[in-house]
């Protein structure tokens, strides 16, 4: 009994902590999104009316359409990205730790500062990309990238993967490190190229670091807030408006805690799904290589 109440009270403070910073808030924003409530006064119970708003107005699902396409695109080319330079810097360690330092600085970097070092590169105006195509006798193919719903979302996913492609290296530059180096001797020994060294002894053993990564990626991708608003606002014309970025907008803006919290409750329920699909399918590839 006393060894009982001797791991409660140590577990105490953490269950503490997490009930009051992660349940709670949960629980609240749950009940919120059946009210009306604006941030002041006693909230009105307007049963499932938010979640009705979601569904009847276009934008929202818009939104959300948004959102999932942003995040295939930033998951594919940031884990693809991150394995390439991973599979490079493992066969040079000369110049591995600089060049991993250097890959990972990005992910250091305040939201803020990336977006509007962004901003400067897509500018229309003397901008560093336009002004590189110029260069280079592409002048017809400068536009204003962040400016035209056909680039825009595209330009705030490459910004998104040069901060965290990085990170994504580093993850598998770990994965390679616990490939025991007698499995690559054996391949030389057998006279396998190093793409096929990569493609049927390293990628299978690699599968740990891709659950990781991809998992990692799209949670913090389907949540992403702070590139679309810093940089368009979600603009041009909806084209980057994110679902966080209606949360922000209807918290923030309009007051509208009530809607807020059901739209919170929508993307924590996708983030949730979209997580244990992953998760059960990528274990299972673990299990199978």
């Amino acid at each position: 009994m006393s060894s009982n109440l001797t791991r409660l009270m140590f577990l105490a403070p953490a269950l503490a902590i997490l009930g009051i910073f992660f349940v709670y808030p949960i629980l609240l924003t749950f009940y919120y999104s059946f009210t009306d409530f604006t941030g002041v006064g006693a909230p009105e119970w307007v049963g499932t009316a938010n979640y009705d708003r979601f569904i009847a107005r276009d934008r929202y699902p818009a939104a959300l359409g948004v959102t999932l396409w942003f995040t295939i695109v930033v998951v594919t080319v940031q884990t693809l990205l991150g394995l390439f330079f991973a599979a490079i810097l493992h066969r040079l360690p000369a110049i591995r730790n600089v060049a991993r330092a250097a890959l990972f600085m990005p992910a250091m970097m305040s939201f803020v500062i990336v977006g509007y070092v962004w901003q400067f590169i897509y500018s229309p105006f003397n901008g560093g990309l336009n002004s590189l195509l110029t260069s280079v006798g592409l002048e017809s193919q400068t536009r204003g990238w962040l400016g035209d719903p056909d680039t825009a979302l595209y330009a705030i996913a490459l910004a998104h993967v040069w901060m965290f492609a990085g990170y994504t290296t580093a993850i598998f530059l770990a994965g390679f490190a616990n490939i025991p180096a007698e499995i690559d001797e054996a391949g030389r020994l057998d006279g396998a190229s190093n793409w096929q060294r990569f493609r049927h002894l390293e990628l299978p053993l690699l599968a740990p670091a891709v659950t990781i990564n991809v998992i990692l990626s799209t949670i913090g991708t389907l949540k992403t807030f702070e590139l679309p608003f810093i940089m368009t606002k979600g603009g041009p014309d909806g084209a980057t408006r994110t679902l966080s970025v209606e949360i922000i907008d209807n918290l923030f803006r309009s007051y509208k805690f009530g809607f807020a919290s059901a739209l919170s409750i929508i993307m924590l329920v996708i983030v949730v799904i979209v997580a244990f699909i992953q998760n059960k399918y990528l274990r299972g590839r673990e299990d199978v290589a």
